[in-house]
């Protein structure tokens, strides 16, 4: 199948994907801090480059699009039809970093979680009752 954009086209429209301050990312933030949490966002020492981090709490939240770090919903699993070994090469390799920088966060002693992009459809019933469950555990070891 070959691709409904010029070359220059589709390198345009991919360099436009931003990798922060993407709407889910906006989205979790939002909540997070409706429940009266402060954070630091995007902090660069720390492996990954987290998207929220609350070091009071000892709480990492990373923002992961589905498609982009392979998520087994239906937008993670999708095959794109052009340069396919060249993208299936790039995603696994992002889902290999990712767990390399969450398994270097947690020896650090830091409790992480991998919030996907599908959850920020579904604020209410998906996303909310996860980052309480998560941001409770905290509480509850005080």
């Amino acid at each position: 199948m070959t691709d409904v954009h010029t070359a220059e086209q589709r390198s345009f429209n991919m360099s436009r994907i931003r990798c922060a301050h993407t709407k889910p990312e906006l989205i979790v933030r939002s909540v997070v801090h409706r429940m009266g949490c402060r954070f630091r966002l995007h902090q660069s020492d720390l492996p990954g480059k987290p998207d929220i981090v609350m070091p009071s709490r000892g709480r990492i939240i990373f923002v992961h699009g589905c498609f982009w770090h392979m998520h087994q919903c239906r937008y993670g699993r999708v095959i794109p039809a052009t340069n396919t070994e060249f993208w299936q090469k790039k995603r696994k390799g992002n889902v290999a970093r990712d767990r390399r920088n969450r398994a270097s966060l947690k020896a650090l002693g830091w409790d992480v979680l991998v919030v996907w992009e599908c959850w920020t459809k579904d604020v209410d019933h998906i996303l909310i009752p996860r980052l309480e469950r998560f941001l409770k555990e905290h509480v509850a070891d005080e």
